[in-house]
């Protein structure tokens, strides 16, 4: 697809989206002619999957499923809310500054937890917000491995900043409120990696982040590099937030880990720390005979940091052949060291990996459910669409009707424009 083709698409999908927007306002009798348009994307990880919480270095891309937020300010001293993908919840309504207490269990599954949690988040780090919205969203991103909720918990914060005339010269500071509403709130225990991805996200480039310093740098694609494709397998399942998943299980095993490390008299914060062959090779035979567990979490990570930046020369280089075995090296790790997937997410990549031109493939996001990613070369689309419209409802016949292929172009994260 060129440069043409992914406008009149964008164009296509914001006009869709706009539509139903208007749609949904009118029908529930909420305001927002003349107001705005915020559009937060989702995100594709190349790597390190899972490596936030445990130190390494960051990388991935913006991608073309986004959610909608319609909004414009009210006199009516509440805020009033409605999510055209969640419309049994109906409008939600709450004053600023009354909301439930964190953690609430008469919020644990209703969307709603989301906008509330921004007006706590926001008030309780000193933010004044006296401005009330209607507000009218509407999302594309599937419900697992694209990162749904640091998308909408960025868009909510940078909603309820412009409409309160707030200004933050440090972005990171945004990233960190975002992953406080998941984290203080909702109680997920989420990283970073998604809310990074896709609040600096910039369309024809990769993001690299450190978290040594906190520093971000785009890094283009090699002008060279074959014509491809990100593709995303949405296994049709639901996966639950990441409190209810494996995904906290090993956040806690990783940190447990560097805990035990530290005791032992390792200097190390994290298990991005164990950076060199020998500190590696001495922990392993310290630990594999009692811990056995951990050390593969570790040693997932050790080898995916090593891979980390063989894949960012090659993204450089515009060898996407390599990027696509490293994707692949590191969805096995995940699978067979960090025991993150699920038999869903392997289908998918089981399927991807028989059809030629499929270059790599891995599950995404949090694990257990909800989808995998594959890069692809752009001959070979047609190829994966019809193997996994063939092969996944004989190796998943429960979820096979809500199962979906997608194909993404890397986007800007964060779009704003006026509704007319």
């Amino acid at each position: 697809m060129n440069v043409e083709e992914k406008t009149m698409s964008m164009e296509k999908n914001d006009a869709y989206a706009v539509e139903k927007l208007f749609q949904t306002a009118r029908e529930h009798q909420l305001d927002i002619h003349g107001g705005k348009v915020r559009r937060s994307s989702s995100r594709f990880c190349l790597g390190v999957e899972h490596g936030d919480y445990n130190g390494t270095e960051l990388f991935g891309v913006g991608t073309d499923r986004f959610i909608w937020l319609a909004y414009k300010p009210n006199q009516l001293g509440r805020h009033r809310f409605f999510s055209v993908n969640v419309p049994e919840e109906g409008v939600v309504e709450f004053t600023p500054g009354q909301t439930p207490l964190p953690k609430s269990p008469d919020i644990a599954d209703a969307w709603a937890r989301f906008p509330l949690g921004a007006d706590y988040i926001l008030r309780r780090e000193g933010y004044n917000l006296p401005q009330t919205l209607d507000v009218v969203l509407y999302g594309n991103i599937p419900g697992g491995g694209m990162s749904r909720s640091a998308s909408l918990s960025l868009n909510l914060i940078l909603t309820l900043f412009d409409a309160n005339a707030v200004t933050i010269d440090d972005k990171l500071k945004i990233v960190d409120l975002a992953q406080a509403i998941e984290n203080d709130f909702i109680g997920s225990p989420c990283g970073q990696l998604d809310q990074i991805m896709i609040l600096f996200a910039r369309g024809g480039f990769g993001t690299h982040y450190n978290p040594t310093d906190r520093s971000i740098k785009y890094v283009p694609l090699g002008k060279d590099a074959a014509d491809f494709r990100l593709m995303v397998m949405d296994t049709g399942t639901v996966r639950h937030g990441l409190e209810k998943s494996t995904y906290a299980v090993r956040l806690r095993e990783c940190h447990d880990f560097v805990a035990l490390m530290q005791k032992d008299g390792y200097p190390i914060k994290s298990l991005a720390d164990v950076r060199n062959e020998k500190l590696y090779d001495e922990i392993m035979r310290r630990y594999n005979s009692t811990h056995s567990d951990w050390c593969k979490r570790l040693d997932y990570i050790f080898h995916a940091q090593q891979r980390f930046y063989k894949m960012l020369d090659a993204w450089r280089n515009g060898d996407i052949d390599t990027v696509g075995k490293i994707f692949r090296a590191d969805g096995l790790g995940l699978r067979d060291d960090y025991v993150i997937s699920g038999p869903e997410l392997e289908a998918m990549c089981d399927i991807a990996r028989s059809v030629p031109g499929v270059l790599g493939e891995r599950m995404l996001g949090g694990g257990d459910k909800g989808a995998s990613g594959a890069i692809v070369r752009a001959d070979a689309v047609e190829a994966l669409k019809a193997a996994v419209a063939e092969q996944y409802p004989q190796r998943c016949p429960a979820c096979a009707d809500k199962a979906a292929v997608h194909t993404l172009s890397v986007v800007d994260g964060i779009t704003c424009f006026d509704l007319v």
